[in-house]
């Protein structure tokens, strides 16, 4: 896979290098020339440095942004990131696009109207798996996709949870949602129809705006 990814900070750099140890072709896009020769020694190969501006259209073409399919926008700035990332999709129809969001207080910006398709919030991030960490009988929000269409909860299971000893195909699947997995005793369960809920069991499922609060009373009667 070709990925692009704008700003050549510690976590471009990082993202960069993780994803061309996975075998990605990957060009690291970096407006300023001194943190290009900084940064260009601690690349893996497969990495490629341009040194373009991410929020000029003629920088992106010649840069090839057409030809990629996903853009990272990872600069530390949320309106750099805002803007490369609607200029991905407006201009080059960058298949996939994931943004960056520094500013907790941005993040409603981050959204398809932008040209994101998901938003990475490291503080929101970080929350909830706290509350995933420590909340029993709570449905929580893990991820967030689709600019919100979408969303990957996780709620672990109370003793007297109304689902806890039936099956899944007794409890039955909510419109719109499905159940990803099921992680027992520190091992990951793929459910199936027969599988039973247990008390204790972080359940992952992908929920809608729609769904979300019928999954929510599935798991918790409330």
């Amino acid at each position: 896979m070709r990925i692009a990814i704008a700003g050549a900070g510690n976590v471009g750099l990082f993202i960069a290098n993780d994803l061309a140890k996975s075998g990605h072709d990957v060009l690291l896009l970096e407006q300023d020339p001194l943190v290009v020769a900084r940064q260009q020694e601690r690349t893996e190969a497969g990495v490629h440095w341009i040194q373009a501006d991410v929020c000029e259209v003629s920088s992106l073409r010649e840069a090839q942004l057409g030809t990629v399919d996903v853009l990272v926008a990872a600069t530390g700035d949320d309106e750099d990131n805002l803007v490369v990332s609607l200029l991905a999709k407006q201009e080059f129809a960058v298949e996939r696009v994931i943004a960056r969001v520094n500013h907790p207080k941005n993040e409603w910006l981050f959204n398809e109207t932008w040209g994101v398709d998901v938003a990475v919030s490291t503080p929101h991030l970080i929350t909830a798996f706290v509350e995933e960490a420590v909340t029993v009988g709570t449905l929580v929000r893990l991820l967030q996709l689709e600019g919100g269409q979408a969303q990957l909860v996780e709620i672990k299971l109370a003793p007297n949870a109304p689902v806890v000893d039936r099956s899944v195909r007794d409890v039955g699947r909510p419109k719109d949602s499905t159940f990803v997995a099921i992680i027992r005793d520190e091992h990951v369960v793929v459910p199936h129809g027969d599988t039973v809920f247990e008390a204790g069991d972080e359940v992952l499922a992908l929920v809608t705006p729609d769904s979300e609060e019928e999954v929510r009373r599935l798991f918790t009667g409330a």
